[in-house]
Parts: structure tokens; sequence; C-alpha cells
């Protein structure tokens, strides 16, 4: 594995001046979702605020059923509320259109899902910048040269998806979230179909990521074991958020998790 790469514009919480709040990529209001009507109504979110620092790596957990993927796609315009707000910056969803929202999508938003997702007609790098060759840009060459030395692909760029293994698709998938430097990228269970070893290759990466890219990332996942990888977890119980914790260890969220289950 290649050593990190230097970010080109590094940030770092330590640089900001004291007493300033960090900056909001995204946040949601009185956020809350239902699904249906009447007897049958399901709330999958209930009243739920929430604010993502600039910055930093949150991974939101709770047991099946209580929210957390359902609160992830409303806040990335993936899904709609059915009351309050969700920003992605200063920007209310809410306000947008669908074009408009399909180019915030598209350019302020990255998403690393379990399937990864990857054109198979595509090299890696081809992959990689897709998106950016849809929007009619040319990515920031330096940048994207730190994001494929952070995420070890270096020597695996001209080959197509099947010629690579399912640690190494998610890290293409990765590094294609990150090459745009987007405002925010949204991770749903990204570790779901490795191996316990890439999936620990993966979660470093986005970790690194966040340290040394001054990336922000919102992650999805029932792991204790990757939400240890986060700055910060937020547990969700009911469609409600419950508890938030820290610099969270394995073993404090199974411990947590436990609670919510009982």
């Amino acid at each position: 594995m290649e050593s990190p790469a230097a970010s080109p514009q590094p940030r770092d919480a330590s640089d900001r001046p004291v007493g300033l709040a960090p900056t909001l990529a995204a946040r949601a209001v009185n956020a809350t979702k239902v699904y249906g009507h009447g007897q049958t109504a399901v709330v999958a979110i209930d009243d739920i605020s929430l604010d993502v620092p600039t910055g930093r790596y949150t991974a939101i957990m709770g047991p099946s059923g209580s929210g957390k993927s359902t609160l992830m796609h409303c806040m990335a315009g993936l899904d709609f509320l059915t009351s309050g707000q969700v920003f992605v910056g200063d920007q209310d969803l809410g306000d947008l259109t669908e074009d408009q929202l399909t180019l915030l999508r598209r350019d302020r938003i990255g998403f690393v899902f379990q399937a990864f997702n990857l054109v198979p007609t595509l090299t890696a790098i081809e992959n990689i910048t897709l998106p950016m060759k849809l929007a009619g840009r040319k990515p920031d060459q330096e940048w994207l040269d730190g994001v494929v030395k952070t995420t070890g692909l270096a020597d695996r760029l001209d080959h197509r998806p099947s010629e690579l293994s399912g640690g190494q698709q998610q890290r293409v998938a990765v590094a294609r979230a990150l090459a745009s430097r987007p405002q925010i990228i949204f991770a749903d269970e990204p570790t779901g179909n490795l191996d316990s070893r890439s999936g620990t290759e993966i979660l470093d990466f986005m970790r690194r990521a966040v340290r040394e890219m001054g990336q922000t990332i919102v992650m999805v996942t029932h792991d204790p074991m990757a939400a240890s990888y986060a700055d910060v977890a937020v547990f969700l119980a009911d469609g409600r958020i419950v508890d938030e914790m820290d610099e969270p260890t394995a073993e404090r969220v199974l411990d947590h998790l436990k609670k919510l289950g009982e």
C-alpha cells in the first residue's frame, strides 16, 4: 500500500480561530419522514435535528428500522421530507426544483454505497472522473493525483472493474466520490459487501480523506468497528436521535447498541 499523500490544500480544525464555530456542511432541522397514510402510516424519522460540521467524520448508527438510512437519504436529497428542512451548506433542499436538486447532488455531494456502482466498460480512472466528465468539468489534476495516491490506486488506473477485487472496486468508488471535491460525502454501509481486511482499508482511506484532505463524510453503518473510525457516532432508535458519542470505540459503540436493543 502506498504511503498517504499530502493534501494539495489541507484543512485542519486546529487552524480555526479560537471561539469560532465550525461551519456546517449539512444539517437537518425538525426533519420528519412518514411513509403511507392513516392507520398504515410509518414514521421513519421523527422530528430530527442534526448538525454535520465541515471536516468531520460522522457515523449514524442504530438498530434495523431505526431510520438511519432514511435520514441519510433525505439529507442527501435522494428522498423528500414530509416536514422539516435539510440543508447542504446554506441551501435548503426543499427550495430546489428537481433539476436544481440533480445539479446539487452532482456538483456538491459525493456518494459511496454498498454496491460499487462502477461502469464495467470503463477503466478505474475513467470511472473516477466520469461525474466530472458528465458535468463538462476538468478535474483539478493536483487534487486528483492526491486522491489516487491516498486510495492506493496508482497501479490500478487502467484496470476495468472485472479486473479488480471487491476492495479495489470500492476504493475506486471512494476515489470517485472524492475526486470532484464535494462539500459532503454520504456513505451508506460502504463496507457491507467487503471482507474484514478490505473493509478496514476502505474505512482507513475515508478517515484519511477527512483528516488529511479536509473532507466531510456522513456514514450509515450497523458495524461498531466501522463507527470507531468516525469522529462522532449518532445513535437513532425509533426514528429519533437518542444519543451522540465523541471519539467512539468499537467496544463503547457495541455496548451502546446493546442497550438500545434492550
